[in-house]
């Protein structure tokens, strides 16, 4: 695929970007900053990115069907009013842990907001194991645990036909199938599709495109990679100039345009002095395939 090109957009040096999302409304793309404590919102037009700092790490941002954002705090789900900065709390998870945090969030094909906890981490992928859980906030605002002992809760989306739920967690070099149930929410049968060659590393955020394929950021493995979950195959690599690929969505007009997000967190000078745009947001062109808009948060 000679016509792939890669270009950083936003080099902020943000230390964990996550989370991308197709903004259609604004035509903007928004990301969080893990550790920067931030939800971030760049603009292809004027090519700056505005920042909203919040009081703890933020792991996910989703579009609401009324407006404005759900943002994953700390362990709580909330809701961001954009022009006034203003953050409200929706509901808080894992109260009988003092140490654990939401990781990766998307929205479900029906409205429900997926996200997932793991431990605060000690150095970057090194913390305590399986003190993470997967949770469901509803439109209705209520909460559902579906599952713990989860490492790193980490990538979500959803087959076209919406009867399958892909989620990674992690360190497990995993990427997971669930048979899932769109009335309910409910998500069971669970099934490794893939699992990661060495050079990969670590499986961290995912996204699907119109093909049914899935793409996966490999976080330490400085790449995306798309992945057949009928076949269990690897159908491409797309390699970038960074080692701490975090996540990936496809954006701009007509969803053809991918944007990876990157971490800085962990690297010494010499690595940075090595990688100057890690931590950096980076737009893939010429893919030759395109993506899905993202799903609002119905409550």
């Amino acid at each position: 695929m000679s016509s792939v090109r890669i270009e950083c957009v936003a080099s902020e040096g943000y230390r964990i970007g996550e989370s991308p999302v197709w903004d259609e409304k604004e035509g903007e793309l928004l990301y969080v900053d893990i550790t920067g404590r931030k939800v971030c919102r760049w603009s292809p037009l004027t090519r700056q990115a505005q920042a909203i700092a919040v009081d703890a790490p933020v792991s996910s941002v989703a579009l609401r069907k009324s407006g404005d954002y759900v943002i994953t705090l700390g362990t709580r789900f909330a809701a961001l009013k954009w022009n006034e900065g203003l953050v409200t709390t929706i509901t808080q998870v894992d109260k009988d842990k003092a140490n654990t945090r939401f990781n990766d969030g998307k929205v479900d094909p029906a409205g429900r907001y997926f996200a997932g906890t793991m431990a605060e981490e000690i150095r970057p992928a090194v913390l305590e194991r399986h003190q993470g859980s997967l949770y469901t906030l509803f439109p209705d605002l209520s909460v559902v645990k579906h599952f713990d002992q989860v490492d790193i809760s980490n990538g979500l989306d959803w087959s076209l036909d919406h009867r399958t739920f892909f989620y990674i967690d992690s360190l497990s070099y995993s990427v997971d199938a669930f048979d899932y149930d769109l009335q309910t929410g409910k998500i069971g049968n669970r099934r490794s599709i893939y699992k990661l060659e060495k050079e990969e590393s670590i499986p961290d955020g995912m996204c699907i495109d119109t093909e049914g394929k899935l793409w996966v950021a490999c976080y330490d493995g400085g790449r995306v990679i798309r992945l057949d979950p009928e076949t269990g195959k690897r159908l491409q690599t797309v390699k970038l100039p960074v080692d701490k690929t975090t996540s990936c969505c496809f954006g701009g007009k007509d969803y053809s345009e991918m944007y990876v997000t990157s971490a800085s967190d962990g690297m010494d000078k010499e690595w940075l002095s090595r990688q100057p745009q890690a931590g950096g947001i980076f737009k893939i062109t010429g893919l030759g395939v395109k993506g899905i808009p993202p799903y609002p948060f119905a409550g």
